[in-house]
């Protein structure tokens, strides 16, 4: 494997579309993100949901173009990237599963991966397709272990998370990439979004002591929650900072003013005093109610996540991490802070990645760059394709004739069980929809 490589990614959300690409290391496992590119206002993507094959395609198009003309990428072409899945549809659902290996044998890669088939082929709702399983936490004969591999026992147990989506959800992506972009473009691998920022923004340390991760987008807010080192808790509640900006909408405003009037003045606290201020005839007290009423009703359902988790907010001493646009909103951590009991603070990117491209705002690129950093240790391959400039003409261009196609690999999938059986084996030793959609929102 080379020394370094090049990856690309892209976010396709409910406000916008984000590609990034980055320059990683492999020896220190560093990740310098050299280039980003954005398109707002994606009306085509509803909850998460492509709607739109036709306008995503275009969109991600004049992005790699964009990407490749900039001189950190040029004159390197980019044949594929890692994308990311999020959406009101994704969830987990804890499946226990168990092999009985008869006599005492050493636990190999073999075994775990039946253990990992045996867990991809839980009976769930036919309308759900799994996406990734994660391991909570192994038991080979009566021994509790995050490393199972090389443990001598009879039997392996294992409690998994199932994270799924709705067939549609995924199926969206793949018309994108493999009906529109097939000739262009490759998906390298297809990332849970959510699992990537937790990976990338927690600490370990975080993640031990028990945790909550909050993404607040435009219209889903995701929750995961972390304990003793692994995720226990996965859930995506259909509702974001774009509700408040259409409730300011009923004041007669257009959906741009509304949501210029909410960045610039909005606040989730309740004010303590009365204004008079006016915008363009809307009061100002007609405007703060409705954000106030909406933030809190958000921020109820965030929190009740931690009791359909089974937890109790002493279980997450380490608190509430938040990310994602809707959690700019002036106040809205001071009210999840005020109706917990848990302490809150942003989330940033760590760092060991760092952002070269300051065009865009690096909070903004936070789930973006997460996947780029999953895509960059989860598999081997690079995604733009190295040109020879001794064999490029003056003019810098590569000549048609000598483009070379070559053969690319299936899209990878389960990604991050694997990035955690290689991080577990290397400190072996050391230490609904939520069930639908309306029940998160009880």
């Amino acid at each position: 494997m080379a020394d370094e490589k090049y990856v690309a990614a892209v976010e396709i959300s409910s406000s916008k579309v984000l590609a990034v690409v980055g320059k990683y290391n492999c020896m220190t496992g560093e990740l310098d993100v050299i280039a980003a590119e954005q398109e707002k206002g994606l009306e085509s993507v509803k909850y998460g949901l492509i709607r739109n094959v036709e306008e995503v395609w275009m969109r991600i198009a004049r992005l790699i173009q964009r990407l490749e003309s900039k001189p950190a990428v040029a004159p390197r072409k980019i044949t594929g990237v890692f994308v990311g899945l999020s959406g009101v549809s994704l969830r987990s659902i804890a499946v226990p599963v168990s092999i009985n290996l008869g006599d005492d044998i050493e636990i190999t890669d073999e075994i775990l991966d039946r253990l990992f088939t045996q867990t991809r082929t839980s009976a769930i709702d036919s309308s759900l397709e799994v996406v990734d399983a994660v391991p909570r936490v192994y038991k080979v004969g009566q021994q509790e272990t995050l490393s199972p591999k090389g443990i001598i026992g009879s039997s392996i147990s294992a409690e998994f998370d199932l994270i799924v989506c709705r067939k549609e959800m995924k199926r969206n992506i793949m018309r994108v990439f493999e009906d529109k972009l097939k000739t262009q473009l490759k998906m390298r691998g297809l990332v849970v979004t959510a699992l990537a920022t937790g990976q990338v923004v927690l600490t370990d340390e975080e993640k031990r002591l028990g945790c909550m991760l909050v993404d607040m987008g435009a219209e889903t807010t995701t929750v995961t929650i972390y304990k003793n080192g692994h995720l226990v808790y996965f859930a995506t509640l259909p509702m974001g900072g774009r509700n408040i900006t259409r409730d300011l909408t009923s004041l007669t405003l257009l959906e741009e003013k509304a949501e210029e009037i909410k960045i610039a003045s909005g606040n989730a606290i309740p004010r303590e005093t009365v204004t008079t201020l006016n915008y363009n005839g809307v009061k100002d007290s007609d405007v703060s109610n409705l954000i106030v009423a909406r933030a809190e009703e958000i921020v109820v359902n965030i929190l009740k996540q931690i009791r359909y988790a089974e937890l109790k907010e002493t279980d997450l001493p380490a608190g509430i991490i938040c990310i994602g646009g809707a959690s700019k909103l002036n106040g809205i951590m001071d009210l999840i802070a005020d109706k917990s009991s848990l302490p809150v603070h942003r989330g940033a990117l760590p760092k060991y990645i760092q952002v070269q491209d300051m065009r865009i705002n690096s909070s903004e690129l936070v789930e973006a760059v997460s996947v780029l950093y999953a895509g960059a240790t989860g598999a081997d391959e690079a995604c733009l394709e190295t040109i020879d400039n001794n064999e490029l003409p003056v003019t810098g261009e590569e000549p048609e004739d000598e483009i070379i196609e070559e053969p690319q690999p299936e899209p990878r999938e389960f990604w991050f069980t694997k990035i955690i059986r290689r991080g577990k084996d290397a400190v072996s030793g050391m230490f609904g929809d939520t069930e639908d959609d309306s029940e998160s929102l009880e």
